[in-house]
């Protein structure tokens, strides 16, 4: 308890969670600071391609294996799982109807890229470092969480309501912009490797951390605001459950980590990607396939609950959580 809460004191401390704060702050105050949405669209490019690229110049050294192999597995099969325990945990502790049930649960098996590169930069800052393949598995565990929703509304919702796998939808999932990019930069650095690498550290390496403070700082205007334009939906039920289900989902993300056997950064940024909830690609994707879900309802809870959670508690709990159970 006591490693926990000093990463978390650290971790509160740290810029990035700071620049967090004082954009919540800000929006929550009805300031008018706003970052200007070309700048956001491009700091939230360059971070994609950034992680991106030095995932695959960490996979091309590391090479393929049976613990990549796995990892992808592992990272499909909770991406598809999590969504049935989150869907669960709703209609247990908020009463949601099924269709926003199934949409805010699609959020909690598919990942936040922020919070995993919020991860790995407090990774670096405790001297730790997960595999260089965990940005891949990022990328594997975006799609089969919406598929998972499409499952559950066929199973449980109006038959009339549900949706086909139609080509607008399949095109929406697979050439996301996120997903292109963050694959596509994985894919170059892992071709080009250490050489492609050293060519560009100086524009990734070196002004990374600077970018993250500033896209999180605009994360923190959009959470603020979001939170209370949408504080008259969010009953305490659904505030719990944003709290409980990163949880929960870290659990799995525990478990899949120690039987691969990922080293202790492995298995804690595991932990983060069970943990996380998209608000970019999976809104995107409910927008197609569940029109009649509350956007103010899966928004606000994946971003201005869940995000503030993991990022300045949920990340030290886990961090600390994988080195004592791995012993890193």
């Amino acid at each position: 308890m006591d490693q926990i809460l000093s990463l978390a004191a650290e971790n509160l401390l740290s810029p990035i969670i700071l620049f967090f704060v004082l954009g919540f702050a800000a929006a929550y105050a009805k300031s008018d600071l706003t970052v200007p949405e070309a700048v956001a669209k491009a700091m939230s490019l360059y971070l994609l391609f950034a992680i991106g690229f030095k995932g695959g110049a960490s996979v091309a050294s590391h090479g393929v294996d049976t613990a990549l192999i796995l990892s992808l597995v592992a990272g499909v099969v909770l991406s598809f799982v999590l969504p049935l325990v989150a869907f669960a945990l709703l209609r247990v502790m908020s009463g949601l109807d099924v269709t926003n049930a199934a949409a805010v649960a699609a959020h909690y098996g598919s990942i936040s890229i922020v919070t995993f590169v919020a991860g790995t930069s407090v990774l670096d800052s405790a001297g730790l470092a997960g595999e260089g393949f965990m940005v891949a598995v990022a990328a594997a565990m975006e799609a089969p969480a919406i598929l998972a929703a499409l499952w559950l509304i066929a199973r449980y919702g109006d038959k009339t309501n549900s949706e086909e796998m139609d080509g607008e939808l399949l095109r929406e999932i697979l050439l996301n912009g996120s997903i292109v990019l963050l694959i596509g930069s994985f894919l170059i650095g892992a071709i080009t490797g250490a050489d492609g690498l050293a060519r560009i550290e100086s524009f990734i390496v070196a002004p990374f951390q600077g970018v993250l403070c500033l896209f999180l700082l605009d994360m923190g205007l959009v959470a603020g605001r979001g939170l209370r334009s949408a504080a008259g939906v969010l009953r305490p039920g659904l505030l719990a459950f944003g709290i409980v289900m990163p949880l929960v989902g870290s659990l799995f993300g525990l478990a899949a980590g120690i039987l691969i056997g990922l080293s202790a950064g492995g298995v804690a940024l595991f932990m983060v990607l069970s943990a996380s909830a998209s608000y970019i690609a999976v809104p995107a994707a409910m927008r197609v396939a569940l029109p009649e879900a509350n956007p103010s309802i899966y928004l606000t809870l994946s971003l201005g609950v869940t995000f503030p959670f993991n990022l300045t508690l949920g990340i030290p709990i886990y961090l600390a959580i994988a080195r004592t159970v791995t012993g890193g």
